[in-house]
């Protein structure tokens, strides 16, 4: 295999991956559709929302599983083919990366999806733990501080990348392929969270710690 293809191999492999919907197939397991229940997302926050912790946690950890296995397969295949670490670490990105836009516009879904959230946190686990940190130290504050997960979701977007920049710059040594990569998560972020701003804004978003039960 060479480096071109086992490069390819994982972006391919990334989307695959992050295009299974387990929120989804949570959903159908209980015999509803997820889509059109909660906030209609098919992610792991909807899912503990309307399925309960029992089955949403556990959607919450596959869906960080399907964001760093792809990463985990790109670093050995591309290692293998003999690359430099430079280029393993652009194709752990990009495949990491594929795994993000496979959840959000999953082709099993009619390319719609969730929110990228749980399984970015997979893929920062497989190529920066420092960004993972960082998300979660933002996620965690602002969940309990003001009790949002999408405010919670929106300033762990903010931590990724600001961690990074701060490990870098400790370091002095720049990733910016990296960086790159926490920026445009971040930006995808808020773009996917966009009816949550407005909601956030007019005060009628739904607060964490609170179940919906689905209808009939």
């Amino acid at each position: 295999m060479t480096t071109t293809t086992a490069i390819l191999a994982s972006v391919v492999c990334g989307y695959l991956s992050g295009s299974v919907p387990f929120g989804y197939l949570a959903g159908k397991l209980k015999g509803i559709d997820i889509r059109q229940h909660g906030s209609g997302n098919i992610g792991a926050t909807n899912a503990i929302r309307v399925l309960g912790k029992g089955i949403g946690i556990p959607v919450f950890l596959l869906d960080m599983f399907k964001g760093w296995l792809p990463v985990w397969l790109a670093a050995s295949w591309i290692t293998h083919t003999g690359a430099a670490v430079e280029i393993v670490s652009v194709g752990k990105v990009l495949a990491g990366f594929a795994a993000v836009i496979g959840h959000m516009f999953t082709f099993w879904l009619g390319f719609k999806g969730g929110k990228g959230i749980a399984t970015t946190g997979g893929v920062l686990w497989g190529i920066s733990r420092a960004g993972m940190l960082g998300g979660w130290i933002g996620f965690l504050t602002f969940l309990f501080a003001f009790r949002y997960v999408s405010l919670g979701s929106l300033a762990a977007a903010v931590g990724v990348p600001t961690a990074m920049a701060i490990q870098m710059w400790r370091e002095g040594k720049w990733d910016f392929v990296l960086l790159g990569f926490g920026i445009v998560v971040m930006i995808l972020a808020f773009i996917r969270h966009r009816s949550n701003i407005q909601r956030l804004l007019a005060g009628t978003e739904n607060k964490a710690f609170t179940k919906k039960q689905p209808q009939s």
